[in-house]
């Protein structure tokens, strides 16, 4: 993925660099024509052998821009032979009309175009077909320098410098916008490259940071716990010290699975509970309604980490239940009660305002609840809107964990606990 957005990134500076120097092309080509073609020959008219010649072939020039420039903008080919051939033909008509003095005059415009309409069909293709052109172009202007009887040594000379003055300018143009071009992508791809390796620095940053955050979380409680054990103040025979270990284990088995890579991060890491359980030998019932949307793992934690408690106490059986809806998350464990729930183990109470925890415990079960419900929509006065007011309800009704022998609960409104 990152390299296709690399190649994407490049492929754009690419291209707008290259449309810069289309636009520049285009117009020295129509600056030309219209600012130094047009009044030459406007100005020698009536010097002409055939003036309307020179007249059409001007419009024919300004057609052949037209088009070319045409598939320049839209990126499409345009026919590029019939095209040359305009202009080729063009170029001779203008110096058989133009009278021996004109030959090297504005008037002969002919010679001095034809290497910038043709970078406007060629622009595209390799710079020896221009090359070629421009050395057609040199070829008719020696056959009508020596049909009007002009082959000196002076002649000469001028024909030269002539043809070099004509044809450099539209090469140099025409290599100068590949070396852009390249330069262009290959800084683009540096930048690119550049970026991702800050972004991979700033990930594995963050990831060191959310392994060290985990690793003194869990060295809280699991450190306690080993050291307890390590300086034999607990005996690892006692039921509490195992439900306190298999809690460790159960919590730092699902810190372990955070992560925002899989596709559920909450009911990955929700399994990873429930491997330990059964790996300890508890039947648990994982049940999983809905798809719960993306949450950052603050809320994931708090979702999470108050069921492993009653997991790990688990001695019988234990269901597991995860009711999602887009803007809202339910959470619940159902386990049968045990004379250690409350012993040295208090489930941790994370009501804050944006996870609501609800624990009850009777002589039969023990009944766990977090939720998180998205951010009410607010009117235009900030105020909340009226369908964000109402008072929410248990998801008992609803819960495939909540036993049906005891379903005569399920209107009550969810009893959520506060810090005392």
């Amino acid at each position: 993925m990152r390299v296709d957005t690399d190649r994407e990134a490049v492929a754009a500076v690419a291209t707008t660099s290259d449309r810069g120097t289309r636009v520049a092309i285009v117009l020295i080509a129509f600056g030309w024509h219209l600012v130094v073609n047009l009044p030459a020959t406007v100005q020698h008219w009536s010097a002409y052998r055939a003036p309307w010649v020179p007249g059409t072939g001007w419009l024919l020039f300004a057609a052949v821009g037209l088009v070319a420039a045409g598939g320049l903008f839209r990126g499409s080919a345009v026919p590029a032979a019939p095209l040359i051939g305009v202009l080729l033909v063009v170029d001779a008509a203008v110096f058989a009309a133009s009278p021996p003095e004109l030959i090297f005059d504005s008037a002969n415009w002919g010679w001095s175009t034809l290497g910038w309409f043709a970078l406007l069909v060629f622009w595209d293709r390799p710079v020896g077909a221009l090359v070629g052109v421009l050395a057609a172009g040199a070829v008719i202007g020696l056959a009508g320098l020596l049909a009007d009887g002009r082959g000196g040594a002076a002649d000469l000379s001028r024909y030269g410098m002539f043809v070099y003055a004509t044809a450099v300018l539209p090469v140099a143009l025409k290599l100068g916008a590949g070396l852009l071009d390249s330069l262009a992508r290959g800084r683009a791809a540096a930048a690119a490259a550049l970026a991702a390796v800050e972004a991979d620095r700033l990930a594995a940053g963050h990831a060191h940071r959310e392994r060290q955050a985990r690793l003194e979380l869990v060295g809280r409680t699991a450190g306690a716990v080993l050291a307890e054990l390590a300086d034999g103040r607990a005996d690892p025979t006692d039921p509490l010290v195992q439900r306190r270990c298999a809690l460790e284990a159960s919590r730092l088995r699902r810190l372990i699975a955070e992560s925002d890579d899989v596709p559920d991060p909450l009911l990955h890491e929700l399994r990873a509970c429930v491997d330990v359980a059964e790996r300890n030998g508890l039947p648990v019932e994982f049940v999983a309604v809905g798809t719960p949307p993306p949450l950052p793992v603050e809320i994931r934690r708090r979702l999470a980490e108050p069921h492993t408690v009653p997991l790990a106490a688990a001695t019988r059986w234990a269901r597991l239940t995860v009711v999602a809806q887009p803007d809202e998350v339910v959470v619940s464990v159902t386990t049968p009660s045990t004379p250690v729930d409350g012993a040295g183990m208090a489930a941790v109470d994370t009501t804050d305002g944006v996870v609501e925890y609800v624990y009850e415990r009777d002589e039969e079960l023990v009944w766990t609840q977090t939720r998180w419900r998205a951010a009410p929509p607010t009117l235009a006065d900030g105020s909340p809107s009226p369908s964000s007011t109402t008072t929410p309800w248990s998801w008992r009704g609803f819960d495939p964990g909540w036993p049906r022998s005891r379903g005569w609960r399920w209107w009550r409104p969810a009893r959520t606990r506060t810090p005392s």
